[in-house]
């Protein structure tokens, strides 16, 4: 009887230990998935990102390259512009942080130096910057401010690739150069791929 116990209770105590293991490598395979990076005049941080279609839908698009767009302050608490392109939204009034990144009206992102209370998309939060540290970051008060978003820190600056470089079914995806521009077949050097430096 002791040894039947013994065995029913060393198979319990397997399958908890594997459960937890599973769970424990899905948690760190979840969290390796939720940085996005942004680049501004050479400098790059990370942003922890929300679980959302608007972000799943963003980190897609990006797998493709980064994306650059032109920001501007506004309202002494921000700085916005469009994407080029319109993703999901899951709307909800709140009142943005210093490091918010919101989604505005589908195709807007914003990023907070202060705060202001809207309805918005929640993409994520620009990590370990003070509100000081954030103005500085993020230009605040300027114009034409140039952003770079990817999924990877030493951000190649390609921006907006066109439908036609995406990876389709039977198509292969473009390479490009590190200034952005499409690489010839017998280019030689470090060419960008899907998002991926590679020396040819």
């Amino acid at each position: 009887m002791q040894t039947l116990f013994r065995k029913c209770f060393l198979v319990v105590t397997l399958f908890v230990f594997v459960a937890c293991s599973e769970n424990g490598n899905n948690e760190v395979n979840a969290q390796t998935m939720t940085k996005m990076y942004i680049t501004i005049a050479g400098q790059t941080q990370s942003i922890t990102l929300a679980n959302n279609a608007a972000t799943q839908e963003l980190v897609e698009r990006l797998q493709n390259g980064a994306v650059k767009v032109t920001l501007n302050s506004s309202g002494g608490f921000e700085i916005w512009g469009s994407l080029g392109f319109s993703l999901p939204t899951s709307n909800q009034q709140m009142t943005a942080q210093p490091g918010d990144v919101v989604l505005y009206n589908g195709s807007n992102i914003c990023l907070f130096y202060g705060s202001n209370s809207w309805s918005y998309t929640r993409l994520g939060k620009i990590d370990g910057l003070s509100e000081s540290q954030l103005r500085t970051f993020l230009k605040a008060g300027e114009s034409n401010i140039t952003v770079t978003l990817s999924l990877t820190s030493d951000a190649t600056g390609i921006s907006n690739i066109s439908n036609e470089s995406r990876n389709t079914a039977g198509t292969e995806s473009r390479s490009y150069t590190l200034n952005g521009t499409p690489a010839s077949a017998g280019h030689k050097g470090i060419v960008i791929k899907d998002g991926k430096k590679f020396t040819k």
